[in-house]
């Protein structure tokens, strides 16, 4: 240890991980979500709509709702709708929500429902049209009322199916799998994250944060964000019994196709779904249609693509060749890349071997790269970014590209520790913009490349990403 900074924080360690590890031993979980925030925030705010919660299956909307309600509400009135024709039919007679939670109370719950101390949810909405349509009657009706809903293919259902959807009448918030921050978390690094959060932006992390922080962030390649997952490896740090979960969801998923999907698009989801890590695989790895199966063209798998959009199931990158705000006005729909919505069902369903991430095989190099793409991805998302990444030609790639504040923020993807970077250097040569990020394995810096104020950010730390944008503005 260089200096005695670094010994407090030491201490800081042991003493803050101590009771974490006890927790852990006697068989407690803490899976602490960020979103808990953002409910609390709805709760508290004076304009507040019912609550629409959409997200891939088993991300953990359920566990979600529930918490937020035992830990802010007197009570929680909890309401499954998929397979429960009795609870739907509630929602027949009329959408007046009075009568409504009158019957939901005193019939199907046996107990009242009370506004403002009592958290209505409405789980697997999907499963009853009505219901949705109810929200805007809840909304005009009774605002006192806490009214929060979620649904596995709920982006499907109101994209596609005949529904009566209230618009304006319901605030919407996106969940995702747990990112690589909430994943420090639950398996013991609580303390490393807190200490960090006042962590200099441009200091270089020592050893006693560096080497930990490598190692989670290699969990993560293999565990991935799904909490029943993340749990398992908690409880158990075993990875045949993770992989093995892993498998059960994407199988899941793929009941899902059969399931919910138009039977006229069910081989063609298969044939997408399967194809989206080989085509990440490619050095060009731009979405091509035609390689999802040979002689199929995109008129006929564009619908299968979407539904697996709106399912949450994937996300789409678009190209943007010349960018201006807003970016989503130059963003080319027909050009993009497919990434997955977890790293850990990626790296699950290309094969690859949990040994192959620990051990760093050289042979793992060309893929590495694009499932590091997929990885800060998806940590922007969560962090409420909309990226895309730019091209110029067959000259130069920059692998993300977002607008905060009236700016452009370019960033670069590496994962090795070298950060060089041409495509990086020629669009801030060309764009000028004040602030860009290169994330990589490297440790903490900062330069100026072409006038333009660079941060070099470790991957494990790419959840401080708003703090240097703050720091920066």
């Amino acid at each position: 240890m260089k200096n005695a900074s670094e010994i407090l924080a030491f201490f800081f360690l042991l003493w803050y991980a101590l009771p974490v590890a006890e927790a852990l031993r006697k068989g407690g979980v803490y899976m602490e979500r960020d979103i808990m925030q953002e409910l609390v925030a709805w709760k508290d705010a004076a304009d507040r709509k019912p609550l629409l919660i959409t997200g891939v299956r088993q991300c953990g909307k359920t566990y979600v709702m529930k918490e937020f309600g035992r830990r802010y509400f007197d009570d929680v009135a909890y309401f499954y709708f998929e397979g429960n024709k009795g609870l739907s039919s509630v929602f027949e007679y009329d959408l007046d929500p009075v009568r409504i939670i009158r019957e939901l109370g005193s019939v199907v719950r046996g107990k009242g429902i009370i506004p403002g101390k009592t958290l209505v949810i409405f789980d697997e909405i999907q499963a009853c049209s009505n219901a949705i349509t109810s929200l805007k009657y809840f909304f005009e009706t009774m605002p006192e009322l806490h009214i929060i809903c979620a649904g596995s293919l709920l982006g499907v259902s109101i994209k596609r199916e005949n529904v009566s959807f209230p618009v304006g009448k319901v605030d919407r918030m996106q969940m995702y799998p747990m990112t690589f921050a909430e994943f420090l978390r639950a398996d013991g690094g609580e303390a490393i994250y807190q200490s960090l959060q006042k962590f200099d932006l441009q200091r270089e992390l020592p050893d006693l944060y560096r080497q930990p922080l490598e190692k989670y962030l290699k969990y993560y390649y293999i565990v991935g964000g799904m909490p029943e997952v993340v749990k398992k490896w908690v409880d158990t740090h075993n990875f045949e019994k993770v992989e093995q979960l892993q498998e059960n969801i994407l199988l899941d998923y793929s009941s899902d196709f059969a399931k919910h999907a138009p039977k006229g698009d069910i081989p063609k989801l298969n044939w997408i779904w399967d194809s989206i890590p080989k085509q990440l695989a490619k050095e060009n790895n731009k979405f091509v249609f035609s390689h999802v199966k040979a002689g199929k063209r995109a008129a006929e798998l564009e619908d299968a693509l979407e539904w697996l959009v709106d399912a949450g199931l994937v996300y789409r990158l678009e190209l943007v060749s010349k960018p201006e705000l807003p970016l989503s006005f130059c963003a080319d729909a027909t050009y993009f890349k497919v990434y997955m919505s977890d790293v850990g069902l990626l790296r699950k369903k290309t094969g690859i071997s949990y040994k192959t991430i620990l051990e760093e095989t050289e042979l793992y190099g060309t893929f590495k790269g694009a499932f590091t793409e997929n990885y800060v991805l998806l940590e922007l998302l969560a962090q409420k970014k909309h990226p895309y990444f730019w091209r110029s030609g067959n000259t130069a790639e920059l692998d993300f590209l977002f607008e905060e504040e009236n700016q452009l923020i370019p960033m670069e993807a590496k994962a090795e520790i070298s950060t060089r970077a041409k495509s990086y250097t020629q669009f801030v040569k060309k764009y000028n913009p004040a602030i860009g990020f290169k994330f990589s394995m490297k440790n903490v810096g900062a330069n100026i490349v072409e006038q333009t104020m660079t941060y070099s950010v470790p991957l494990y730390l790419l959840w401080r990403l708003d703090a240097y944008l703050k720091a920066d503005a």
